[in-house]
């Protein structure tokens, strides 16, 4: 399958790299000579420099032969017109572009064929959604949903007082006293996927597979405090600040948010009526003091640098804050991040890249393509549910029976309105939901992949 991506910057980087990985044939088109010529020797793959929203520069990066253009440059503008050009050059061509202006949110819904759109995406927004579902269970770091949210992979960090430091798996239901599975366990940067005598240590990184219904039983009986937050701060005036700030106040949640920009800080004044806008630096000690941080049930660090993100989180950490959550454009040092109280970790350009590759897969699959694709373990892990239907291997046979790939793991299995945790006598059949985490580096694109031949 050929692939146009028209800007180079962390999105279009991040799928280069991940795309041309799984042996797809990717095209890059950008207007910085600089960043082709990194991108050409990182990742071994043609590059064309120019506007993308010309035909001429379409042309060369041979657009009518293409089968799906992605399109992330930082400009709305020039993605909407980039991708209309290459539908009127190339009509079967599949186009996806990122829109992050919410001026154009209404319009792009009613005009998503007058704009020849398969996918939008909006980094900003999967993030403000991600961050308010982090905010419902502040015992979690991360949460990624399956079958229609009734079944969900979330993170847990095992430190010195946790009830899980120093306990064997085997051991695991007499105190979560609910049905759950450790699917995979990240430890000092590695990916280990754990058997039944497998010893949590302080500084895990756990991911559980759970019925949704089980997390508030499960975070209770390891005595987390689960309180939802009534008074957020926020940190910095950016485009998920806004979207955040939105979805907080239809919940009732009290939102302070922090800018020291004066025009922005008026600009969304203007937009957010019901939330405090405070003209500030976040930066500045004595002025989150005055602005009552150690008060706060949550703070959300979200301003344009990864540093000061990462500085005010640990301080509103020191301060006692319950729930801090962290914006982060560049995760690639997992080692040292894991060392630092930064709370939970967002990161919009991996959501984003996460959504993008399922519909590229769902491409190469018209038939038993995932129906959810989501990474863990920093990268290194995947979760994928797929749908049982007449061509699947293997239905109704025990899972003890099955010969599946090595650092693949059945972790799920949805009938119904049912959530199955498996074990050794568990089946799937056809019409069920079935959610498989992989430890390795092969590229699952439908459920037969993960059996031995």
């Amino acid at each position: 399958m050929k692939i146009i991506i028209a800007g180079a910057g962390k999105v279009g980087t991040t799928l280069t790299r991940q795309l041309a990985a799984e042996g797809y044939d990717v095209t890059v088109v950008d207007s910085q000579p600089g960043v082709l010529e990194t991108t050409e020797e990182m990742y071994d793959v043609m590059s064309i420099q120019g506007n993308c929203a010309s035909m001429d520069v379409l042309e060369q990066a041979g657009v009518r032969e293409a089968d799906l253009l992605i399109v992330t440059t930082n400009a709305d503008e020039i993605n909407l017109l980039c991708s209309l050009t290459a539908h009127g050059m190339n009509p079967r061509i599949h186009t996806i572009a990122r829109i992050r202006n919410p001026e154009y949110n209404s319009q792009l819904i009613k005009m998503r064929d007058t704009f020849a759109l398969s996918l939008i995406v909006n980094p900003e927004a999967q993030a403000a959604v991600e961050i308010e579902r982090l905010l419902k269970y502040p015992g979690f770091l991360k949460r990624d949903t399956f079958a229609k949210g009734r079944v969900e992979i979330v993170e847990l960090r095992v430190d010195k007082s946790s009830k899980l430091c120093n306990m064997a798996l085997n051991n695991l239901s007499d105190v979560v006293k609910c049905k759950i599975l450790v699917c995979t366990v990240l430890r000092e940067g590695q990916v280990i996927a754990p058997d039944g005598n497998f010893v949590l240590r302080e500084g895990d990184r756990v991911f559980v597979t759970a019925p949704s219904q089980n997390l508030t039983i499960l975070l209770r009986n390891l005595g987390i405090i689960t309180h939802r937050a009534k008074r957020v701060m926020i940190c910095g005036g950016s485009r998920i600040s806004y979207y955040l700030a939105k979805l907080l106040e239809k919940s009732g949640i009290q939102v302070q948010l922090l800018e020291n920009n004066h025009d922005k800080c008026v600009e969304l004044a203007s937009a957010l009526p019901g939330v405090s806008v405070i003209h500030s630096d976040a930066s500045d000690q004595n002025e989150l003091e005055n602005e009552g941080i150690a008060d706060c049930d949550a703070v959300i660090t979200m301003t344009g640098l990864d540093e000061l993100n990462m500085i005010v989180s640990m301080y509103a950490a020191e301060c006692g804050v319950p729930q801090v959550i962290t914006k982060l454009g560049r995760i690639d040092n997992s080692r040292i991040l894991d060392r630092l109280n930064l709370g939970s970790i967002i990161s919009p350009k991996e959501l984003c890249c996460n959504t993008i590759v399922r519909y590229v897969r769902a491409m190469k699959n018209q038939t038993g393509a995932a129906l959810a694709v989501h990474t863990i373990a920093d990268g290194k892990a995947e979760a994928l549910e797929f749908r049982v239907d007449e061509n699947t291997r293997h239905c109704e046979e025990p899972l003890k029976q099955l010969k599946t790939k090595k650092n693949i793991l059945i972790v799920c299995i949805t009938r119904g309105v049912k959530q199955i945790i498996p074990d050794g006598e568990s089946f799937y059949q056809k019409g069920d939901t079935v959610i498989v985490v992989s430890n390795g580096d092969q590229v699952i694109y439908q459920l037969n992949d993960i059996f031995e031949v």
